[in-house]
C-alpha cells in the first residue's frame, strides 16, 4: 500500500520567531558573551543550537553587567527594561511584534482604567508580562470557571493570548457577552496563530494519523496537537527521535504539522524518520 506523508502548510517558524532568530544570530559575535532572558523560543532543541553558536540563556540577571542581553519573543515584564539599563546591560529586544501589539493595547486600557480580562495560560511568560502591564486592572481566565467569580459588569475589555485557539478565545467572548453585551473585544490572536490552527486542522480531516511536532514547552504547538486530536489520531513530538514505527502501520495518509517555534530542520528530520519507517514496511512515499 504506497502512503502518503504531507506537511500542513504554514508549519514551523511564524514571522516573530523567525525575526527573534535572525536577530539573535546577528548579535553574535566572536569571543563575545551573549545572554537570552529566558528561552529566545519555545523550542529546546533550537534553544540549544543558539547556545552553541554562543547566545546562553539565563533567567537571572541580578550579577549581570556590561553585557548583551537578548530579550525573548514572549516579551518582559513591564519597567523591567529601564531596570536592566541601569546594570549597563546591551538590550536586543527580539519581542515578537505582536506580542508587543498586545501589550501597547493592556497598558492603554490600564490606563483609561478598565477592567481588563486576558484570555490565555496564566504560567505563560506571554500573559505574566501582559498582566505586569494591566496591573490591578487585569484578570487571567483560563477556563470558564474562571469567570465565575468575577464581577463582569461595567467597562470590560477582553484581549487574548497571541497564541490562543480563536475558537477558545470565542467561547469566552460569548459567555461574557450574555453577561455584558457592552463588554469591548480586542481580538489579539496573532493571524499566524490561525493559519497554522487552520492548516492542522484541515488536513488532519484527510489522514489516518497527525504528527505534531515542537516543543512540549510550546503553547500554540500543544494546542495544534488538541486540534488535530479531534479529528484524527494524534502524536506529539520534540524530536524524529520519538517516532515509533508502529504509528504507520495500517495507515494510509500521514500528517505533520508543526508549531510557530519549530525550526524547519527538526520538521524535515521529523520527514525523514517517518518516510524511513514507511519505507520499512514496504511502502513508497506521497
Amino acid at each position: 500500500m504506497k502512503k502518503s506523508i504531507k506537511v500542513a502548510k504554514n508549519s514551523g517558524f511564524c514571522f516573530g520567531v523567525r525575526r527573534a532568530i535572525e536577530i539573535a544570530e546577528k548579535t553574535v559575535k566572536p569571543n563575545k558573551k551573549i545572554f537570552s532572558l529566558g528561552p529566545l523560543i519555545h523550542n529546546p532543541q533550537e534553544v540549544k543550537r543558539l547556545e552553541n553558536i554562543g547566545i546562553k540563556k539565563i533567567e537571572n540577571t541580578k550579577s549581570l553587567k556590561n553585557k548583551v542581553l537578548i530579550l525573548r519573543t514572549h516579551g518582559i515584564p513591564h519597567g523591567l527594561k529601564e531596570k536592566l539599563k541601569i546594570q549597563n546591560l546591551v538590550i536586543v529586544d527580539a519581542t515578537c511584534p505582536f506580542v508587543k501589539r498586545a501589550q501597547d493595547i493592556v497598558e492603554k486600557l490600564a490606563k483609561a482604567k478598565k477592567k481588563i480580562l486576558i484570555v490565555g495560560e496564566k504560567k505563560h511568560p506571554e500573559i505574566k508580562a501582559l498582566v505586569s502591564y494591566g496591573g490591578s486592572h487585569c484578570y487571567v481566565v483560563e477556563q470558564s470557571s474562571d469567570l465565575k467569580n468575577l464581577d463582569l459588569s461595567g467597562d470590560i475589555c477582553v484581549v487574548s493570548q497571541t497564541t490562543q485557539s480563536p475558537q477558545n478565545f470565542k467561547n469566552f467572548v460569548s459567555i461574557i457577552k450574555k453577561i455584558n453585551p457592552q463588554a469591548a473585544i480586542y481580538n489579539t490572536i496573532c493571524k499566524a496563530t490561525i493559519d497554522r490552527q487552520t492548516a492542522a486542522k484541515e488536513l488532519s480531516k484527510k489522514v489516518d494519523v497527525m504528527v505534531v511536532v515542537g516543543g512540549k514547552n510550546s503553547g500554540n504547538t500543544k494546542r495544534l496537537a488538541q486540534i488535530c486530536s479531534k479529528f484524527t489520531k494524534t502524536y506529539y513530538v520534540e524530536t524524529a527521535l520519538e517516532i515509533k514505527p508502529q504509528w504507520f502501520k495500517k495507515t494510509k495518509n500521514i500528517g505533520i504539522s508543526a508549531g510557530a517555534s519549530t525550526p524547519d530542520w527538526i520538521i524535515k528530520e521529523v520527514r525523514k524518520k517517518i518516510e524511513e519507517n514507511v519505507n520499512k514496511q514496504g511502502a513508497g512515499n506521497g
